[in-house]
């Protein structure tokens, strides 16, 4: 199965749309006794300023210059944001910066995107780490600055908050050797936790330094991290290793798409990924954990849980940037709508995401085409001008 790309060459667009276009995929699950918040996270928001239409990679030496550009909050914001949009009830615990970058980033992500901030803390006299990245042939180069913040608020670590809000689920950023203490706190209050992990750059790769993971509902490593970790000869065999440690383990395939072992049920599921015109890998890896979050909080079966956290990777790679690529629902709709109507579509393929059916909304009743994404192209215009 093949989706449409509607990058238009020129860069992230400037046009805004409601974070999730009105559609809540739990809503028929809502009581009122329920977690004010369907998702917590927290971590380093970044701004990140993204450079595209590049011809080739810069060289030393000389200048390049790019015929797009985009500025948007970066790093933890990139789940943050593609959680929102999903229409998940999303609050955020982070520092920020008393910079104009700070003030961008916090706007950004209160107002644009309606991510509860009131965790999260302004940092006095701290400026925001920033990311400028570079993406050409399908491939991006990034460069970042930042100073760590003062340690009390290191978010994860220790810090503030002292207690992280009631949520539904959570999502975690497991690091070797090293324990949040939120993670068992947010746990025993039955909060289901989500872990991915980074790279080890210690190189032991053992499991047990991940600490957290005893914690956490389901574990979503890439395949090299989850072989690594698990000394397994390929992919499956490591998802079936790591479910021995973690109820519900997914290992992402990249091109092949993404494996599944749910070790309470005794299931498993593996979904191919969907051929797309790739541009920007940056924040895939969130849009897939957000969409996985999503499918599980709705208590949808394994495999369409993994379609779907696929589809909304595929989206977002064919656009630039981390939080400017991560889909909404009209995207979602579209891409369904278009897949339909390509002549000699693959039934079968077809058949695999037939759960959207009820889900997606209506396409616009004027015509107009949906709105992709939501970006600047400087942070330097107020609301004067």
């Amino acid at each position: 199965m093949t989706a449409s790309n509607a990058s238009t060459g020129k860069g992230p667009s400037s046009r805004s749309e409601g974070p999730s276009c009105g559609v809540d995929p739990l809503a028929g699950l809502r009581a009122a006794d329920d977690p004010p918040w369907d998702v917590y996270l927290t971590g380093t928001v970044f701004l990140d300023i993204i450079f595209t239409g590049l011809e080739t990679a810069p060289v030393r030496g000389t200048e390049s210059w790019a015929r797009g550009m985009g500025s948007s909050p970066g790093g933890v914001a990139n789940m943050a944001t593609a959680l929102s949009r999903l229409g998940l009830r999303t609050s955020l615990a982070a520092a920020f910066g008393d910079d104009h970058y700070g003030e961008y980033c916090w706007d950004a992500l209160e107002q644009g995107e309606g991510i509860d901030l009131s965790t999260s803390r302004k940092v006095p006299g701290w400026h925001s780490p920033v990311t400028v990245s570079m993406a050409y042939e399908g491939e991006r180069t990034m460069v970042s600055h930042g100073h760590e913040p003062p340690p009390e608020v290191v978010f994860g670590q220790g810090g503030a908050p002292d207690c992280p809000p009631r949520a539904r689920a959570a999502v975690a950023s497991l690091t070797p050797g090293k324990q949040a203490p939120w993670v068992a706190q947010a746990a025993s209050e039955g909060t289901r936790i989500f872990a991915d992990v980074g790279w080890d750059d210690t190189g032991a790769w053992d499991l047990a330094g991940l600490a957290d993971l005893a914690h956490c509902e389901a574990f979503l490593p890439n395949a090299e991290e989850a072989m690594r970790y698990t000394g397994a000869d390929c992919p499956r065999a490591a998802a079936h290793a790591l479910a021995e440690h973690v109820p519900l383990a997914v290992v992402t395939l990249g091109a092949d798409g993404a494996y599944a072992v749910d070790r309470r049920t005794g299931e498993s599921a593996a979904v191919p990924a969907i051929a797309v015109e790739a541009l920007d890998p940056t924040g895939a890896g969130d849009v897939f954990v957000a969409g996985f979050v999503t499918g599980t909080l709705a208590g949808w079966p394994l495999a369409d849980r993994l379609a779907f956290a696929g589809l909304t990777a595929a989206l977002s790679v064919q656009e630039f940037g981390g939080s400017l690529s991560a889909p909404s629902w009209s995207e979602i709709g579209a891409w369904w709508r278009k897949v339909q109507s390509v002549a000699g579509q693959d039934p079968t393929a077809l058949s695999r995401y037939a759960f959207l059916a009820g889900l997606v909304p209506e396409e616009q009743g004027d015509g107009s085409p949906w709105p992709l994404r939501r970006a600047v192209p400087t942070i330097g215009f107020g609301g004067s001008t």
